[in-house]
């Protein structure tokens, strides 16, 4: 019979752990690289565009006639808008579809300025684990989480260990050779 070993126990908890997350790992890991980067590529999400005025005039009903006036949008009722930001100090309301698009219009006039595809919330759901289904949020990608913390962790006592050992050796080298 074997006794229980610390280190051993480690390492194999530390194989393992990180072969278990590897594909969900990997996929938060890439889709957080491009949202950290989301300002700086256009590609997962439109800049921002900016005017002068700072007091919002525009209409709701404005705001939804310019929304229907975009074709790509399919905006036709206030249904497939999933949100609205308005941004004061930049001059701006951004229209948010259900299709991804991403509407900028004027705060004065609710001019469109920009339309532009938005792909920041499809990849924060695939970031999440919510694309794939409801489920894999709480049921894949957290324990992911925890693992990866626990690998953290076993990493970090692996990496310490050799430091601990070579203290020890020095300890007891001293009193050997009295």
């Amino acid at each position: 019979m074997t006794s229980f070993n610390p280190r051993i126990w480690n390492r194999k908890l530390h194989r393992w752990g990180s072969i278990a997350v590897a594909l969900p790992f990997v996929i938060v890991l890439g889709t957080g690289l491009l949202l950290q980067l989301k300002k700086q590529l256009s590609w997962v999400q439109p800049p921002e565009q900016k005017t002068s005025v700072h007091v919002p005039t525009v209409t709701m009903e404005q705001i939804l006639a310019t929304a229907q006036s975009v074709p790509e949008a399919k905006v036709s009722t206030w249904a497939d808008i999933d949100r609205l930001d308005v941004r004061p100090g930049k001059g701006i309301v951004k229209v948010a579809t259900v299709e991804h698009w991403e509407l900028q219009l004027d705060l004065a006039t609710g001019a469109l300025l920009q339309s532009a595809y938005r792909r920041s919330d499809l990849i924060e759901s695939i970031h999440d684990g919510s694309f794939f289904h409801p489920l894999m949020k709480l049921g894949v990608f957290f324990p992911t989480a925890v693992i990866v913390l626990g690998l953290w962790i076993t990493g970090m006592y692996l990496f310490l260990l050799p430091f601990r050992a070579r203290a020890k050796k020095r300890r007891v080298a001293p009193s050997s050779a009295a």
